[in-house]
């Protein structure tokens, strides 16, 4: 079996993280010690940013960002954040966790990302925000977006949980990471993702020195030195053991990439199906999920599990039509309803060897219904 994503063979050949997390339990220090300092010193650099803050999480990464800007008097309850409105369900519940309200905005067909085109025509007087999303590790980013920033006074947030060293590069040739375009960015470490850690963990990436110092504050129960309480926080913090694996794994990261995109390539130059849609983009992507679209997506997802190829879906019930989410569900969002209920994932990922490769196009490409 080809699996989705074999955690386990891929760390096999990076004994490097058991020896980190092996030296961090240790140490006898398992919170905000030298391997947190170390990992967002180095974060920070890669990603291009002053600040790096290390959390929970990488819902707890956007739910603090939001929760900073209220405190700093940027946001304020009721305000609005524009959201893709094909996401992660952790996307709109940052904004709804701290009383503000989403604005779903459709996807493009073709990139499967917002549609950029649309946002304009959403933002009303009370949109503060807009809350991009790097899905399935593209990069979302344009300078459209940019520019309705500036012209509407909105901030920028970026959902970075799947983009780890995407790159986006300007019309003036000046190139930047994901992480680093707009005023802040949450990111994920989830076992899974492109930099994935040992367990839950997340970070917050910023140039804005008064966000970074307010963010650390809310993650350590509002407190910014030991029994002082500014804020109303929450306990949301990276530990040593995590930080010691995400340091050791980031200087991998880059390989790692580069062997997604070699996949994908070979995707793209090789898989050739009348009812499968392949994933198009003009920007960079670290593909950390290769996405499919079929309208037979199930028949298709039982018949590569039969020839040994294990695939996911992401994601089968868009936001708005969450239980959670009832108030949305009136909302009529074609594109992102026709990608949820058609959507396949096929495994790519650096644990796979070419013949894995060769042998998902092959299946993939002899899918008959």
């Amino acid at each position: 079996m080809i699996r989705y994503l074999d955690l386990q063979r891929l760390h096999a050949s990076q004994a490097r993280w058991l020896e980190a997390a092996t030296a961090a339990l240790q140490s006898g220090r398992y919170l905000l010690g030298d391997e947190t300092r170390l990992f967002e010193q180095e974060y920070a650099a890669y990603i291009g940013t002053k600040h790096c803050i290390g959390c929970g999480n990488g819902l707890d990464a956007l739910t603090l960002i939001l929760r900073a800007y209220i405190q700093l008097g940027r946001l304020h309850e009721g305000d609005e954040v524009i959201v893709p409105a094909h996401t992660f369900i952790a996307t709109p519940l940052s904004v709804t966790e701290n009383r503000l309200k989403p604005l779903f905005v459709d996807a493009d067909p073709t990139t499967m990302q917002i549609d950029d085109r649309l946002i304009e025509q959403a933002i009303t007087p009370r949109t503060r925000a807009i809350l991009l999303v790097h899905l399935y590790g593209t990069c979302a980013y344009s300078e459209h977006i940019a520019d309705l920033c500036h012209r509407h006074h909105l901030l920028l947030i970026e959902d970075n949980a799947q983009a780890h060293g995407c790159r986006y590069e300007s019309p003036t040739s000046n190139v930047k990471r994901t992480g680093s375009l707009g005023d802040a960015a949450g990111h994920s470490f989830y076992p899974g993702k492109n930099l994935g850690a040992m367990g839950d963990a997340g970070c917050i990436t910023t140039d804005d020195d008064e966000l970074a110092a307010t963010v650390r504050s809310l993650g350590n129960y509002g407190s910014s030195r030991k029994y002082v309480c500014d804020y109303v926080g929450r306990n949301s913090r990276i530990d040593e053991v995590q930080a010691a694996v995400l340091r050791r794994l980031l200087p991998l990261l880059d390989d790692g990439n580069r062997r997604r995109k070699q996949i994908a390539h070979y995707y793209h130059t090789h898989i050739d199906h009348p009812l499968i849609t392949l994933p198009r983009t003009d920007r960079d992507s670290v593909w950390h999920i290769f996405p499919v679209l079929c309208t037979e997506r199930d028949r298709l997802q039982q018949y590569l599990f039969e020839k040994g190829v294990e695939t996911l879906v992401h994601y089968p019930i868009p936001p708005h039509r969450q239980r959670c989410y009832a108030a949305f569900a009136t909302l009529s969002l074609p594109v992102s309803e026709s990608i949820a209920a058609t959507e396949l994932s096929l495994p790519c990922n650096p644990a796979m060897n070419d013949d894995d490769v060769r042998y998902v196009a092959d299946v993939v490409n002899q899918f008959k219904v």
